[in-house]
């Protein structure tokens, strides 16, 4: 039987089991510290409660449970206060930073004369074909020529035709 070294990078499966038993080992023990802990600090912090018989002696307890609310309650607002307190010394601090970094002043822009293909090809990279070629999609027209532009000629007949037997002018004259 052929024996392997042991190695750090690739210990053995038997050395694996083991490291998980001490470590299982560990969190259970870390576990019962904890419970030991928080029960001795509840013994201490609170201790049992008496009820009494009278009511004075209730009085009394709702008195220095009271007391004991508002101590509790002064160092609430107390950290509470401290922790505010750091919270905006951070901030300023960060704001001292970056003033003594420097301020930053922005460059001039330079005008660039792009067309709309090269500006798109530019956004959305030589991959993509961009034809902005808004005439493409747009539909044809077309132009009728009006007839009457073919007989304009002297202007003069064109008021004598107004003014004669077929014009509104007769018309209007004759009913007068």
């Amino acid at each position: 039987m052929q024996h392997r070294p042991l190695c750090i990078n690739n210990p053995p499966i038997i050395f694996q089991g083991m490291m998980l038993q001490v470590a299982k080992d560990l969190i259970e023990a870390e576990d019962v510290l904890k419970v030991k802990e928080r029960d001795e600090y509840m013994e201490n912090s609170c201790p049992p409660l008496v009820l009494p018989h009278s009511k004075d002696e209730l009085q009394e307890l709702c008195q220095e449970l009271f007391d004991k609310i508002d101590v509790i309650d002064e160092e609430r607002y107390v950290l509470e206060h401290t922790a505010n307190r750091v919270v905006h010394e951070v901030w300023d601090l960060n704001i001292k930073i970056v003033d003594l970094k420097g301020k930053f002043k922005k460059p001039p822009l330079k005008k660039v004369r792009m067309s709309a293909d090269a500006m798109l090809q530019a956004l959305l990279g030589s991959k993509h074909k961009v034809n902005m070629d808004l005439r493409a999609n747009l539909k044809q027209v077309k132009k009728e020529v009006k007839e009457e532009s073919a007989e304009v000629g002297d202007w003069r007949k064109n008021v004598e035709d107004k003014a004669g037997m077929g014009g509104r002018k007769k018309m209007f004259e004759s009913d007068a």
